[in-house]
């Protein structure tokens, strides 16, 4: 494929097309050809040029020798609806992203997308991004607002209600529905209440994207969630996507082949799937999430707090805690001066408490974020060499990944740890997600793409974030384009909010005229 599509790219690449802009001499990643020194002319919007040594007049040219240029990363799981949709345009801009050469972000996973999907779309006219972003209506968010927190499941009209408005959310954009059923009150749906739900996204094109209902052995266990989810996306017609994909705890360390197998033999049978992945040891979660069993999360927050003195209930967090890997494993990254940044073992000691009563201790005041630290390096290889996994971040409050999973990817698995080559660190950081969720003319630099374009020093290009300093932005991004504007130049932010809402559009005749 690659021989065929190079020499088509030159040829188009040749026509003498007055450009905008003309970066010149980088090492060119298309996505789809192998890597090249040459140049990419951007018009307008658009790239219109690609070749080794362009021959066209540019309003503006950039000596880009010893940089590498690839399409703008695409981040298919976060948590930045609050920044994407807020009133603060500075925090708008997405600097966190940008700064690591991310231009495309989904929002609305793990079952907490809106049901509102037009409104959610609607807000970037009037409030301009720096980034682009589509959306998922979430599982969660349509189950809450039809039986709230209840651990039942829904009569036949309830079931309808959900959906109606999955099926809505379909029509007005969304990528599909995103679930969470690790988490409660999604946990208490039952496989064929949710496969229904996610049947709406499924008739009109879209997606049924996963965190898991358990990626240790909380309930069902790592390769019967995956099950699960395979199930749901064969009930439904959805195509399925695992969202940060992993093995986490003691119990189920070592088991990533065994996930990878499940999820080839479906694939060779023709199914759909596919994951994401950050590159770090540490998940991101809460404190009540990590320890205290979904049973006793229902009803709401009043209704557990007023079960965490029962024996029951302290045994099972025991049991999470060690699940965990200790006390020593979970770094609380938010909250009160006397509790961030520290172990709950810290916490422990300095209260001369056991950890669960310090656990309790803290949650009964708030329900902090912490770094879980439960993953093998071992399985995130696994994992990261599969080609149908690409990079995303999870991006969350307290966590280095918001700052700089992709930065990471490529300074640790390409440049010091050789797991991945550059071209398979673009790929799967930008050109699979558009292909697999259909981002029509983005994920490639070609002509007729969208200039959504990074140039980065690959000697220099890294994660500065850490998990005492989660929030540095990351080194070595000299220029990035969203829809071919200049939104970051010699390694700063321009101010230039030039990102769009990406709608996905339903299947013909499946949503009202």
């Amino acid at each position: 494929m690659r021989a065929t599509i190079l020499p088509a790219l030159l040829a188009l690449g040749a026509a003498p097309v007055p450009a905008d802009l003309l970066i010149r001499g980088a090492m060119v990643v298309t996505g789809s050809a192998a890597p090249f020194t040459g140049d990419v002319a951007v018009r307008g919007e658009r790239i219109v040029a690609v070749g080794p040594r362009l021959s066209m007049r540019a309003t503006r040219t950039v000596d880009a020798e010893g940089l590498v240029l690839a399409p703008g990363f695409i981040d298919p799981h976060t948590h930045v609806e609050d920044q994407l949709l807020g009133t603060d345009a500075r925090a708008r801009l997405l600097e966190r992203f940008l700064m690591q050469g991310v231009t495309t972000a989904f929002i609305g996973n793990d079952g907490g997308g809106e049901a509102d999907v037009r409104a959610v779309l609607a807000s970037a006219a009037a409030r301009p991004v720096g980034i682009n972003y589509a959306s998922y209506t979430g599982f969660g968010t349509i189950r809450r607002a039809v039986l709230g927190d209840a651990d039942r499941a829904p009569t036949p009209a309830e079931l309808a209600a959900m959906k109606a408005l999955a099926a809505r959310a379909m029509c007005d954009g969304a990528l599909g529905l995103s679930s969470g059923l690790y988490y409660a009150p999604q946990r208490f749906a039952k496989t064929a209440e949710v496969a229904a739900v996610a049947a709406e996204a499924g008739r009109r094109g879209g997606f049924y994207d996963t965190h898991l209902r358990d990626e240790s052995s909380y309930s069902i266990g790592l390769d019967s969630a995956v099950e699960e989810a395979l199930a749901i996306g064969r009930a439904s017609g959805a195509a399925v996507h695992i969202a940060h994909i992993k093995a986490l705890g003691a119990d189920v360390e070592g088991r990533a082949p065994n996930v990878i197998a499940r999820i080839e033999a479906a694939r060779a049978k023709g199914q759909r799937v596919t994951a994401d992945q950050y590159p770090w040891d540490a998940s991101g979660t809460s404190l009540v999430v990590a320890l205290v069993p979904g049973w006793a999360q229902a009803d709401g927050r009043a209704a557990m707090l007023a079960r965490l003195s029962e024996a029951r209930v302290k045994a099972e967090m025991q049991a999470n805690l060690r699940r965990r890997g200790g006390a020593e494993k979970l770094l609380v990254t938010s909250g009160p001066i006397d509790v961030k940044g520290r172990t709950l073992a810290q916490i422990a000691a300095a209260r001369r408490l056991d950890p669960v009563e310090a656990a309790i201790a803290v949650i009964t005041r708030e329900d902090p974020a912490v770094a879980s630290f439960n993953q093998s390096e071992r399985d995130i290889r696994a994992f990261m060499a599969r080609p149908w996994v690409m990079t995303g971040s999870d991006a969350s409050t307290g966590h280095p990944r918001a700052f700089g999973s992709f930065a990471r990817k490529y300074a640790v698995y390409v440049r010091e740890r050789r797991v991945l080559d550059l071209a398979g660190f673009v790929t799967r950081s930008s050109t699979l997600a558009a292909d697999t969720f259909g981002l029509k003319d983005r994920g490639r630099i070609a002509p007729g793409a969208f200039a959504d374009l990074v140039l980065f020093d690959p000697r220099s290009y890294a994660a500065r974030a850490t998990y005492a300093e989660p929030e540095r932005t990351a080194a070595g991004v000299r220029m990035v384009l969203v829809n071919g504007r200049v939104a970051v130049e010699e390694s700063r932010l321009t101010g230039v909010a030039a990102g769009r809402a990406l709608r996905r559009m339903p299947r013909e005749g499946t949503c009202p005229a």
